[in-house]
């Protein structure tokens, strides 16, 4: 039993190494916060204010979940910009995305998610709205 000890706090040492800072060694940093808000838009996608976009940013990306069912994918899509604050106007998604729709006498609650990109398409910030439908 003591050997098995003995063999567990090394292997812990070991692997604790495995984890320390390396000078090279990537780093994970938290990603700056943006303000998000939305507003749904009929037979189009949402229309969004975006603020505290970080210098950099190209375009947004927007994903909406629902979060009654998190595991149906509405997609959602990228909008360039430029500034610190963004309109996107009704009907700026295209393509991938999929509106709300619940059952019928159901309300959901959706969230979008919308993360800044550089010009290489690294994220530099991201924000949240949430919102229930119908209203």
């Amino acid at each position: 039993m003591i050997k098995f000890a003995v063999a567990v706090g090394i292997m812990a040492s070991v692997l604790a190494g495995c984890n320390e800072s390396r000078p090279g060694a990537a780093q994970s940093t938290a990603l700056s916060q943006m303000s998000v808000a939305f507003a749904w838009c009929q037979n189009a996608s949402p229309s969004f204010k975006v603020g505290q976009i970080p210098a950099g940013t190209k375009s947004l990306r927007l994903k909406m979940v629902d979060r009654d069912v998190p595991t149906w994918s509405h997609g959602g899509g990228d909008v360039p910009i430029s500034g610190p604050t963004a309109n996107v106007p009704c009907g700026a998604i295209s393509g991938a995305y999929n509106g709300p729709n619940p059952p019928a006498g159901q309300v959901h609650t959706y969230e979008w998610t919308v993360t800044a990109l550089d010009g290489s398409g690294n994220a530099l910030a991201v924000g949240t709205a949430s919102k229930k439908y119908p209203q």
